[in-house]
């Protein structure tokens, strides 16, 4: 496959059906957005056709000093 969705695919995925995650990945995906901070990257690894791993990348600005903590 080239990386496009099938046509049947997409048609289940535009009625609200999904494929590939249940309720419990979605929110663990969810969470892991919710923690990368202001910057970063949150990477989705599949093995074997089932999502294995996310991995949380966070980053800091370089272009701005850090602020004082008083």
């Amino acid at each position: 496959m080239n990386g496009s969705l099938a046509k049947s695919d997409r048609q289940n995925s535009a009625r609200g059906a999904l494929a590939f995650l249940n309720p419990f990945l979605i929110d663990r995906i969810d969470r892991a957005l919710s923690e990368v901070g202001e910057f970063g990257e949150v990477r989705l690894v599949v093995m074997k056709g089932k999502l294995r791993f996310i991995q949380i990348m966070q980053s800091e600005s370089l272009s701005e000093p850090p602020q004082e903590q008083r």
